[in-house]
């Protein structure tokens, strides 16, 4: 499960306002600012998991592990040109 702050984290990482991730997601903006509050507000999980899909597609990777939380931004390998 994401968190909000991933989410806020991957947001930035991609320089996304909450209007853009929430367009691209296909949710409301109250929805994603439920999301990505401190107050631990409810959201439907499929709200939440639309977010990651969205968020994922963009090259976003979500990080758990005991020591904590984190994003990563991965963009694909641009292959170089060979010589002829």
């Amino acid at each position: 499960m994401i968190t909000a702050r991933q989410t806020r984290a991957a947001r930035a990482l991609l320089g996304w306002t909450q209007e853009t991730l929430a367009e691209k997601a296909l949710v409301s903006l109250t929805a994603l600012k439920r999301l990505e509050s401190e107050n631990d507000f409810k959201v439907y999980e499929t709200t939440r998991d639309q977010v990651r899909r969205t968020l994922e597609s963009s090259g976003i990777v979500f990080l758990s592990s005991d020591q904590g939380e984190g994003v990563m931004l991965v963009r694909a390998k641009i292959d170089s040109p060979t010589s002829s």
